[in-house]
């Protein structure tokens, strides 16, 4: 249905004369967007459950391919040559970081927007068109495995700060895709103001952090196989947290820039799909918690771009963007090791058989008066035996008791059922064969009595 939606807004852009409707239309596609990448991600966990984190690296793979293509071919579809009608005011500082286009760049975007561009709306709407349709025919033939999926999730365990959880997490994604999409939307224009770069080298520089970040995806789709989640997030965490570090200090030097950027996109690349893989491990993941986790993400999209270039704009000669990338790593850098003490925290239940164990230790332990390891071995395993034969003998003796209550006025037959109770138990071989720890637990029995 999510694929279905942005079909139906990617086939109806082209045509839109009106800024309202287009609106509606790009509306409709932000929101199918946002539903298939939380059901995306909510398919995948109930697919393949714990095994999903190499499936799970390559469904973002597949997002961070577009990210890195999608900018290229956008470039072929409008000529690469509008920039060419720029005027020069465009590239100083104060027009750089400018949202509103002039009219000159509105005029030469409208002449490039010939019909082969619009057609390629239609052409990728179609290509989404097929796949929703192919996707549908799975749905339809995968009942089974939704109902082994959903026996799965109800068998999963909440954690015990689950709540907890979910909010760093929620807080965690915010601040991770805010950086990512910043960064790789404000690269560019970093490199031409700041680093004084040419366009064809900022526009290098850009696709050196897609690029990397692209890669190390896919490189992660085998890693996962090997490297638990959490081990690829800390990983991660330190490459973006050295690498942000470097950018904010370092970025005057060429050398320090290009290899920041591409260390920061790598490191970038494998905390989405690890942080939901990982939470999986300690929690249920449903839709609503996944849900929680892209709006996150989607507000940090939203929000931290968006503050960076008003801050940028008061702020000429301040490097925001490299201060916002060192910002929001030690954000995540300090954030994960509170996601993982509260992760690992013991919950009701295994307190409640810690307790157990130690109190039957404890009580195990009493029992045992030979001082050689191998006879308190034999005492435990000889005194879990008289644990069961005196629960046997309880029931037994009341169920004879019981017996010779309904048998009014006959008081020898009860003694003489006693009797005969005592010498079966006294001739069985659990009790006669004289077990190291029987001395204590008959002692305690008496004093239980």
């Amino acid at each position: 249905l999510s694929m279905f939606g942005t079909t139906v807004g990617l086939y109806g852009i082209p045509w839109c004369e009106k800024s309202l409707l287009l609106t509606v239309l790009m509306s409709v596609i932000g929101a199918s967007m946002g539903i298939l990448d939380t059901g995306g991600n909510v398919l995948a966990l109930n697919t393949w459950g714990a095994e999903a984190g190499p499936h799970m690296q390559a469904l973002h793979f597949s997002f961070a391919v577009g990210a890195f293509v999608a900018p290229i071919l956008a470039k072929m579809a409008l000529g690469g040559s509008e920039s060419q009608d720029l005027p020069a005011a465009e590239h100083t500082n104060q027009s750089v970081w400018r949202s509103v286009p002039t009219a000159s760049a509105a005029s030469a975007l409208k002449h490039h927007l010939g019909a082969d561009f619009l057609w390629s709306y239609v052409v990728i709407g179609t290509y989404l068109l097929f796949v929703s349709f192919f996707f549908f025919i799975l749905y339809s033939k995968g009942s089974s495995a939704r109902d082994k999926s959903k026996a799965s999730s109800q068998k999963g365990m909440f954690a015990k700060y689950h709540y907890a959880l979910i909010i760093l997490l929620f807080i965690f994604f915010l601040f991770y895709v805010g950086a990512e999409v910043t960064y790789g939307s404000y690269i560019f224009t970093y490199a031409k103001v700041f680093a004084e770069m040419k366009e064809n080298e900022a526009a290098a520089l850009n696709s050196v952090f897609w690029g990397a970040f692209a890669a190390c995806r896919g490189v992660a789709i085998f890693c996962a196989a090997c490297l638990y989640p959490g081990t690829m997030i800390l990983l991660s965490i330190v490459g973006s947290a050295v690498s942000s570090s470097c950018l904010a200090f370092f970025a005057r030097y060429p050398a320090s820039l290009w290899v920041g950027t591409a260390v920061y996109g790598a490191s970038m690349a494998t905390i989405f799909p690890s942080g939901i893989s990982w939470i999986e491990q300690y929690t249920v993941v449903q839709g609503k918690s996944a849900s929680l986790f892209v709006i996150g993400a989607a507000l940090g999209e939203m929000c931290i771009p968006a503050a960076v270039g008003y801050l940028q704009g008061r702020f000429h000669h301040v490097p925001v963007v490299m201060y916002t990338a060192l910002a929001t790593s030690a954000m995540t850098f300090v954030l994960f090791p509170l996601m993982y003490k509260l992760a690992n925290s013991p919950g009701e239940s295994d307190l409640k058989e810690m307790s157990e164990s130690e109190d039957r230790k404890a009580l195990l332990s009493n029992s045992g008066l030979n001082e050689d390891e191998e006879d308190e071995e034999d005492a435990g395993e000889w005194n879990e035996a008289d644990f069961e034969v005196i629960e046997m003998n309880d029931t037994l003796r009341n169920s004879v008791i019981e017996t010779s209550r309904k048998i009014p006025g006959d008081s020898a037959a009860t003694v003489s059922l006693q009797q005969h109770l005592d010498d079966v138990l006294r001739d069985s071989p659990a009790v006669a064969g004289g077990s190291p720890g029987r001395k204590n637990v008959n002692v305690n029995r008496e004093k239980n009595d």
